[in-house]
């Protein structure tokens, strides 16, 4: 059997809320040495546009419908859609949506810029 540390397991449903530039995310794996982290995110309203200057992030749309404006253009997206976005691209989500959002390296609240 594995050592406990080889190893760890996030609900991400019962993990507390924490308000985002995009509207409330759950997020995992952020104090481990994992090499990325992941977030369950609730945008409910216009998101904030920001940008990393180190994390890539990874958005999987998993429910509702809206956009997602990067570097200054609008993408519609839905259910199903996955969307890469590198360090220095300008980013917001529009709409309600529910994203699954897989950031590497791991998130770092100081990595968060806005214009």
């Amino acid at each position: 059997m594995p050592a406990p540390d080889n190893f760890a397991i996030a609900r991400l449903a019962d993990l507390p809320p924490v308000q985002c530039p995009c509207g409330t995310t759950r997020r995992a794996f952020v104090d481990e040495a994992a090499g990325g982290s992941i977030h369950l995110v609730e945008i409910s309203a216009d998101a904030r546009t920001h940008y990393h200057k180190r994390l890539t992030e990874i958005y999987y749309i998993l429910a509702g419908s809206g956009e997602m404006e990067l570097d200054g253009q609008r993408h519609p997206v839905s259910p199903g859609d996955a969307v890469l976005i590198r360090p220095g691209c300008r980013h917001r989500a529009i709409g309600e949506l529910r994203v699954l959002n897989i950031v590497i390296p791991g998130f770092d609240a100081a990595d968060e810029w806005f214009d």
